[in-house]
């Protein structure tokens, strides 16, 4: 099979491979995979700043049909529509592991980067990761389950509750589900972006965000004291990873609010306003990818119609197109884009 390979550290090294389509061992489902999602942290591995175990497939958010299952499956069957986490191997023994909280074992490898992802036509999945689809989840939508798990755990560590005045800092995929998470708990939420992120605020509007602010046309804390009666934001997840969302996000957050880190910066050593922190008690929390417990409740989200991911698809492209793909992502034209694969 053809498959989209890191082949080695660097900027760029992606290239089209023939791969073994791979046989899956005993505790473990072979995919056929349908959608296949580029995430910003590809875009970070193919310009050279997020490390991977090279040679490796990419392609960590993916949707896919069942095509064989191991000798010890039997929650699965060939025909089943499903998806499945990041998760390839966990250690299973430190306290991480013993309390569910896979994404922090510190021996845990990922698919589409330690392990063979889903820029191909098959990969091999971990029984225990893999999830059936809902009857109301199509392919596309499926394939964004991962992202959608990422902003649930968010919203989850700050406890958004109904009547919650959000601000979520950057339009793009993980914001633009971060707001609906948070409105589908009741929030009044606020989604905020550049002009040059016009084709995602506009998508924010058309889902039905309450409020979408250009903050270099419109006085974004003027808002939020008037939302909030000058209190300030309950929430404020910062989804851009911009240095200057950080200082505003502590800005606008009302006293014992809750500010959430979800984006990733370049350049991880920022100056952080902990003045502010101190003197209004602001609980800060940084949210790390997912884990199991948020992707059945983020399928339901999308079973049920709170959150519309498939709107969010702007492009799609088979994975022999990659720098087309690149170029609409870097370009601000694309939202979110699908890779299909290619016999």
């Amino acid at each position: 099979m053809k498959a989209l390979v890191k082949t080695e550290l660097g900027f760029g090294n992606l290239e089209i491979k023939e791969k073994e389509t791979g046989t899956p061992g005993p505790d473990q489902v072979k995919i056929k995979v349908k959608y296949a999602g580029i995430c910003g942290s590809d875009i970070h591995t193919y310009e050279g700043h997020y490390k991977v175990a090279v040679p490796v497939t990419l392609g960590h958010e993916f949707s896919g049909e069942v095509v064989e299952v191991g000798d010890n499956v039997t929650e699965f069957k060939a025909g089943d529509r499903v998806t499945s986490e990041t998760t390839f191997y966990i250690c299973g023994e430190c306290e991480y592991c013993q309390s569910g909280d896979y994404n922090l074992c510190s021996y845990r490898k990922g698919l589409g980067t330690q392990q063979d992802g889903g820029f191909a036509s098959y990969l091999i999945a971990r029984k225990d990761s893999v999830h059936h689809l809902p009857d109301n989840v199509d392919y596309q939508s499926a394939a964004m389950t991962e992202p959608l798990a990422c902003t649930h755990h968010a919203v989850e560590k700050t406890e958004v509750k109904a009547g919650d005045v959000v601000v979520v800092m950057g339009p793009g995929p993980i914001g633009l589900f971060t707001a609906q998470v948070a409105k589908s708990r009741g929030a009044e939420v606020i989604i905020t972006g550049l002009t040059n992120d016009k084709v995602r605020l506009d998508k924010a509007e058309e889902i039905g965000i309450d409020h979408v602010v250009n903050i270099q046309e419109q006085d974004l804390k003027a808002l939020v004291d008037d939302l909030t009666d000058g209190y300030g934001a309950d929430v404020v997840f910062e989804c851009s990873g911009a240095v200057p969302a950080t200082h505003q996000g502590l800005d606008l957050l009302r006293k014992k609010g809750h500010y959430c880190q979800v984006g990733i910066f370049a350049d991880a050593k920022i100056n952080f306003d902990m003045e502010k922190v101190i003197q209004k008690e602001i609980r800060i929390v940084g949210s790390r990818s997912q884990k199991s417990a948020d992707w059945e409740p983020s399928l339901e989200l999308m079973n049920n119609g709170s959150v519309d991911a498939k709107a969010l698809v702007t492009h799609e492209y088979d994975i022999t197109q990659w720098e087309e793909a690149y170029d609409k992502i870097k370009s601000g034209e694309a939202i979110k884009v699908l890779l299909t694969p290619v016999d």
